[in-house]
Parts: C-alpha cells; structure tokens; sequence
C-alpha cells in the first residue's frame, strides 16, 4: 500500500501543493488530473523518490518509504515525458539492461508490446509511438510492484493503448500498483482520481 500523509512540496519558491493525502492499496490504481502545472508530474517524481516533501511522508506499506531509498528504488518503475531510448542500440539492446536485471524474457516484452518484429531494428528508426512502446516494454521487463507513469499514452495508436491496458490490468492482478498522470482517459478501469490545481 502507497500513502501519502499531508504532503506539501516547493519547486524552487514556489509552493506546488500541500496538505495532499492519498492512499492506494494493492492491485489499485490512482490517474493524477488536472491542468499543466498542477503539479502531477512533481507529485510522480516525489512518489518515486526524486524529490523529497517539505512535509508530511510518504509510506509504503505503513513505514517511511523513503528510510531506505535503495529499496524503495526496487519497488518503484518510473516511465516519464521522454522514452529513454538509444538511439544507436537496437530495440534489443535497449531491453538488456532491463532484462538482466528482471531475467524475464526480452522476446515476451517486446511481443507484449507488438514490437516483435523489429527486435534487430536501429531504435533511431522507430516512430515516435514505437518508442514510447519500447519504453512500455521496459515496464514489462520491471519487478517493481510501483508504476509510475506520466502522460503514458503519449503518440499511441488505438491499439497500442488497448495492449497497454492489458499490461496494466496483469500488473494490477498480480497485486501491482499504478500511479498514472494524464490528461486523456486511461484503461483502468475502477481507478480512484486525484484533481490537482
């Protein structure tokens, strides 16, 4: 379970938001909403460990998840605005770091993600939601019981969002959490929201 208890953080001097609580339990899913600059994108970085609250704590699973950032890191997936990919690796070769740290399969990910087919292919000849596919692919490869997304569907086509939600819904059934940052409907379905302003 993820808490956050009365939460406030600054960026520089400016005070993005306080008094925030929020709880998701095991299997669950929270869509963080609201306009550019609300803040979600600092709150996904707070809950990964990037950023450290002026006050209030965050928890995870009743103790400070942040007295041991080393572990909080295992249990943490942090997909952000940029996909992370080399350009100059292969799909494949994007995958092995992720792979050996995770020893599942690279093929099942990149099937996972209909990226299959271009396993040997330069990254820097993937479009634009073929690369936030290789991202997502990376997800599949994760331990982490914590997914942290920001804006995750960004240049998906309909089905890729379709076999993304599929992979959201097996992370959640095997007791994973997602914390999602969005501006357009996601598929989780029984997701609790939270509007920043």
């Amino acid at each position: 379970m993820l808490t956050a208890e009365g939460v406030a953080v600054f960026r520089g001097e400016r005070l993005v938001f306080r008094d925030l609580f929020l709880t998701v339990p095991s299997g669950g899913a929270l869509i963080l909403a609201g306009a550019n600059g609300s803040g979600k994108s600092t709150l996904l970085r707070l809950l990964a460990g990037l950023v450290r609250p002026a006050a209030g704590q965050i928890l995870w699973e009743g103790a400070d998840a942040f007295a041991d950032l080393a572990a909080h890191g295992e249990r943490v997936a942090y997909l952000g605005h940029q996909d992370a990919v080399k350009p100059g690796l292969t799909v494949t070769e994007n995958l092995l770091f992720a792979a050996t740290v995770s020893r599942r399969s690279i093929a099942t990910a990149l099937e996972a993600v209909g990226l299959d087919a271009l396993a040997d292919l330069p990254s820097r000849m993937l479009s634009a939601g073929q690369k936030r596919r290789l991202a997502i692919a990376r997800l599949v490869l994760s331990t982490a019981q914590l997914w942290l997304l920001d804006e995750p569907t960004l240049g998906l086509d309909t089905a890729s969002i379709d076999r993304f939600g599929a992979l959201l819904g097996q992370h959640r059934a095997g007791g994973g959490i997602v914390v999602a940052a969005t501006h357009v409907p996601l598929p989780l379905p029984g997701a609790t929201e939270l509007r920043l302003s």
